[in-house]
């Protein structure tokens, strides 16, 4: 899923558990998390939003969230930040922190 300015209220607005990968198309480690992300939403279809964001279309939620490198995931429950993972990392470690909060 594509998260971006003009639908990220809707998403977080909910009761699911939302999950943002904040990348750039000229970032290395994003292109090896990308893939991963998309596993993970068909994983947890109906359970969690999983999507990603890009930083370089979508400045304004790149500010709020002061993302200040990529790849940046964003683990947010009833509006909030619950979780973060900066750089990539292996699928287990996102697996591990989605279960906790679901």
């Amino acid at each position: 899923m594509i998260i971006n300015e003009q639908n990220f209220e809707s998403l977080i607005s909910g009761d699911k558990l939302v999950v943002i990968d904040f990348w750039a198309t000229w970032c290395g480690p994003c292109r090896r998390v990308g893939p991963i992300i998309e596993e993970l939403a068909a994983q947890y279809e109906g359970k969690a939003v999983i999507g990603k964001c890009d930083i370089e279309e979508n400045s304004a939620l790149t500010d709020k969230f002061g993302i200040m490198s990529v790849p940046t995931v964003l683990f947010i429950k009833g509006g909030q930040i619950v979780d973060t993972q900066v750089g990539a990392a292996p699928k287990q470690v996102y697996e591990q922190k989605i279960n906790a909060l679901l």
